[in-house]
C-alpha cells in the first residue's frame, strides 16, 4: 500500500507543480487509513491557492478526479486536500 500511496502523491506532484508560480513552497504529505483509503494532503504558497483551487473548483476536481483513477485499479479510495 504505501507504493501506491507515493504513486499518488507523486502524480499529484507532477500535475500541481507546473500550475504554481512558487513551486518550492509546495509541500504534499499522504497517510494510509486503517480502510484501505489514502489522504493527500497539499499545501501552496496562498499566492497560488487560486489556480491550484481554478474557477467554480474545476482544477481541484480535476486533479480529485486523476488521483482516484489511479487508485481505483488496485480498489482504494483517495482524497485529496488542499489544506491553508
Amino acid at each position: 500500500m504505501a507504493e501506491q500511496t507515493e504513486d499518488i502523491v507523486g502524480l499529484v506532484e507532477s500535475v500541481v507543480r507546473p500550475l504554481i508560480d512558487f513551486p518550492d513552497d509546495l509541500e504534499i504529505s499522504a497517510s494510509d487509513a486503517e480502510d484501505g483509503s489514502i489522504l493527500v494532503e497539499m499545501r501552496v504558497n496562498e499566492e497560488d491557492a487560486g489556480k491550484v483551487i481554478g474557477r467554480q473548483g474545476r482544477v481541484i476536481k480535476a486533479i480529485r478526479t486523476l488521483a482516484r483513477a489511479a487508485a481505483s485499479r488496485t480498489g482504494a479510495h483517495v482524497e485529496v486536500e488542499l489544506l491553508d
